[in-house]
């Protein structure tokens, strides 16, 4: 439980408190794979909390298991041990279907490499989430329309990945993860394909999504990004350490 504490500072006493519960929390877990007798400890006991509008980096060498946990946080996969609440909810151990439906309801990812289809437009890769959700084709167009519109690409909507820079690909991947308004968005070294330009101009683009109230959680292992967000977190061998 966190709790926050609204001042007030003509009458210098606190007035009210009002009880806010984190949107994400780990406790304990574990990642472990077992090779032939061997196990590697992916992620080692590691417990976290994350507040509705926060703007978290998660910073670490490769190989640290920051990219684990970062599956783990995307329900893309599962711990070995411990539980993770999404929003009260307990999803450590549900169903891949259940987990499918809660990646698309609660979370809009970005990833280094793009991932967008290249024989589709912007407008198509960002609605074909929303199509697998069955959202009705109006609508679709409409939330896609949006997304591009707030990541600064109405002109470009009808541009093949092929007719646009990185940069460019990678304002698509953010529109299309954030068409359905998802509360958390998860982005694993977004700009780790782009130029020092280019990277700048998408990390504009997460501190603005923060500003609005959307949760962003950040893996990177560039300490100088990490620096920019609201809070640090740092992991070494599969263990939280800062």
């Amino acid at each position: 439980m966190f709790f926050l504490f609204i001042i007030s500072e003509q009458l210098g006493f606190v007035n009210e408190v009002i009880d806010i519960d984190p949107l994400i929390a780990i406790e304990n877990v574990s990642k472990i794979y077992r090779r032939g007798d061997s196990e590697v400890r992916a992620l080692d006991n590691v417990s976290l909390s994350v507040r509705p509008g926060e703007f978290v980096a998660i910073v670490g060498r490769s190989g640290s298991g920051k990219s684990t946990l970062m599956n783990i946080l995307g329900c893309l996969d599962t711990p070995t041990s411990g539980d993770y609440f999404l929003k009260g909810e307990n999803v450590a151990g549900l169903s891949e279907k259940k987990l499918a439906d809660i990646r698309s309801r609660e979370l809009g990812f970005v990833f280094q490499g793009f991932n967008l289809i290249s024989a589709m437009d912007a407008l198509e890769n960002v609605e074909l989430p929303l199509f697998y959700r069955r959202v009705p084709a109006a609508q679709r167009r409409r939330l896609a329309l949006n997304a591009l519109k707030r990541v600064g690409l109405s002109e470009r909507i009808h541009h093949m990945p092929d007719q646009m820079s990185g940069g460019q690909q990678q304002r698509v991947a953010i529109a299309r993860a954030i068409a359905a308004e998802p509360p958390l968005i998860l982005a694993d070294e977004p700009t780790g394909n782009l130029d020092s330009k280019s990277g700048e101009a998408v990390m504009q683009m997460f501190f603005s999504l923060h500003k609005q109230g959307t949760t962003v959680i950040l893996i990177t292992h560039d300490n100088k990004i990490a620096a920019s967000a609201e809070r640090v977190v740092q992991i070494q061998d599969g263990r939280m350490v800062q």
